[in-house]
């Protein structure tokens, strides 16, 4: 079974993640991003950092208004859509 998309309603917008032939886009107003199961947990976190901003908002400091564990859960639904 596999699930082929999530979206995930934010403070500033909703966040689309697709499953595609080589992992999962990343759709957040109405920029996408392409993650490839063979990324580096670090390329994918950067998207999940960069997702829950959309998600959450952002600081005065422009940081995501989320906590480490909440970006965490960010990561674990794309890696879930991609297949990782």
């Amino acid at each position: 079974m596999f699930i082929k998309q999530i979206v995930i309603e934010g403070v500033e917008g909703d966040v689309e993640v697709r499953r595609t032939e080589s992992g999962a886009v990343v759709i957040a107003n109405d920029v996408e991003i392409e993650v490839a199961r063979d990324d580096t947990r670090e390329v994918r976190y950067a998207v999940a950092y960069n997702a829950a901003k959309v998600i959450c908002g952002t600081t005065k400091r422009g940081e995501p208004n989320a906590t480490n564990s909440m970006i965490h859960d960010v990561l674990s639904e794309i890696e879930r859509v991609a297949g990782c």
